[in-house]
């Protein structure tokens, strides 16, 4: 007997699978859902069961990404005693790693760079409020400043780990980009 939550599992990777993979090769509004079935080789009814178009796949794969993305972040940002640079940087990296086939969609030619801008942003904001708590003399301007030029870095960063295919793991390449801040947080105090 099969298990229907297995399948219905082995449905949305196979759709998010495909999606991805088309959208490697043209945007978003060019992939039709027949085109999108015949990839993952399901019928679509299949697919009309779990989505109503292609852009509300496109918007759970990332809904999906976001929540993992601050699922993965929320221990370390909710306990000031706990956060550590290196710790966020490493959570940041950990999910990228996790979400790569997506992450390098959305950086590509036909992503959604609104998505990306708004996780990026996110994460700024999540980590500038932990920030606040430990530079307490810092004025806010100064922590704005710095996140934005660090997030811009990072992102520069993890944009080009993705082009080149991920081969430094996300640890190693956390590490390189909290070498990277520390050198400038000084700024902040």
């Amino acid at each position: 007997m099969h298990n229907p939550e297995h399948r219905v599992q082995t449905t949305k990777r196979l759709l998010r699978e495909a999606l991805i993979k088309l959208l490697a090769e043209k945007p978003l509004r060019s992939i039709t859902v027949k085109e999108l079935c015949e990839h993952a080789k399901l019928n679509r009814g299949t697919f009309y069961a779990h989505y109503e178009d292609v852009y509300d796949l496109l918007g759970k794969i990332e809904a999906d990404m976001a929540a993992d993305f601050h699922i993965a972040l929320e221990p370390v940002l909710s306990c000031a005693g706990d956060l550590t640079p290196p710790s966020v940087t490493k959570k940041v990296f950990e999910c990228i790693e996790a979400n790569a086939d997506l992450c390098r969609v959305i950086i590509g030619p036909y992503g959604d760079k609104e998505f990306g801008r708004n996780l990026l942003r996110s994460c700024k904001e999540s980590c500038m409020q932990s920030c606040i708590r430990f530079f307490p003399a810092a004025e806010m301007w100064q922590i704005e400043a710095y996140f934005t030029f660090i997030t811009g870095g990072c992102y520069a960063l993890m944009e080009r780990w993705l082009r080149e295919g991920a081969v430094e793991n996300s640890a190693k390449l956390a590490d390189a980009a909290q070498k990277i801040m520390e050198c400038g947080i000084a700024f902040l105090q």
